[in-house]
């Protein structure tokens, strides 16, 4: 699974949307050359299907990355349950939630082993220690689910990747000789990851970066790194036995005209092994499907392969 923060559907415009100026020869081979956008929200090819979810999660105001992610990791709608949209941190009372339902945690428990595929570098823990209350839905679940936060050996070591997807970023966090790889090679770890876990989740937080930025430089270069991560993601997934879920909590970067977040729908891109029963699982039932969908969903699938 690959989450990436604050992608939404949007226009056609490449004037606002950065889709539709960056070179994505990947995404557009999945989706027979057209991308997602407002006119093009579902798509359905012969390993590949895209289908919109609603951000929303019927609350007013502007989606925001914690309640969002609490919605699609745990499949409980933390809008609703607090009574407004809040982000970008865990809420207080989302906490607990999170815990005993985070699909880390529901997963583990039926035997299936997962992995977080994201490195961390030091300054990252010692930020925590001194400010436990600002973690991010997936880093919470980890540390009180006893699932391994990632580090630099798992990163030199190829068993992780980095935020960034080239590493490089590491450079200024005190690790100046840590490799750079290219964004495919980071989408083919993520893949050998498979070898040995069920589940793997990679957190990408670039596509939200640029969105709040203002730069369409930046979101254009965001998306062609995603691009490129997906290419090698392609090149070594399995459709046989391997499934794609890629996926957002939010809108943000398929509308460069404003620096917040949309109420745009985002995508499901589901490629591979059972695509069409995850899919047909996520639109069973009444519209709008949503981001609590997604969870119950991939436990549905994993129970029928048990």
């Amino acid at each position: 699974m690959i989450f990436c923060d604050g992608v939404g559907i949007g226009s056609r415009d490449p004037a606002v949307n950065p889709f539709f100026r960056a070179r994505l020869p990947t995404l557009r081979g999945l989706l027979d050359g057209e991308l997602p956008s407002l006119h093009h929200r579902r798509a359905r090819t012969d390993h590949t299907t895209l289908l919109p979810l609603d951000a929303n999660l019927g609350m007013p105001g502007l989606p925001q990355s914690g309640t969002g992610q609490t919605a699609l990791f745990t499949g409980e709608n933390g809008a609703r349950l607090i009574g407004k949209h809040f982000g970008p941190y865990l809420y207080s009372t989302l906490k607990p939630v999170v815990a005993e339902k985070h699909v880390f945690r529901r997963l583990s428990e039926r035997g299936r082993s997962v992995r977080f595929a994201n490195a961390f570098p030091q300054r990252f823990f010692e930020y925590i220690e001194r400010r436990p209350g600002r973690l991010s839905v997936t880093t919470f679940a980890c540390l009180h689910t006893g699932l391994l936060l990632l580090r630099e050996k798992e990163l030199r070591s190829g068993e992780a990747v980095s935020a960034d997807l080239t590493g490089e970023g590491w450079h200024a966090l005190g690790y100046p000789d840590m490799p750079v790889i290219e964004p495919a090679e980071a989408g083919r770890r993520l893949v050998r990851l498979l070898g040995r876990h069920d589940f793997v989740l990679f957190e990408y937080w670039k596509t939200d970066h640029a969105g709040h930025s203002g730069s369409m430089a930046e979101a254009v270069a965001s998306l062609e790194h995603l691009d490129a991560l997906l290419a090698g993601v392609l090149e070594t997934l399995d459709r046989r036995q391997h499934l794609l879920l890629l996926t957002s909590d939010h809108g943000n970067l398929e509308d460069m005209s404003t620096k917040t977040h949309t109420r745009h729908p985002v995508p499901a891109l589901i490629h591979g092994h059972r695509q069409a029963e995850l899919a047909a699982v996520l639109e069973t039932g009444s519209d709008p499907r949503d981001l609590t969908h997604i969870t119950p969903a991939l436990m549905q699938l994993f129970a029928r392969s048990s």
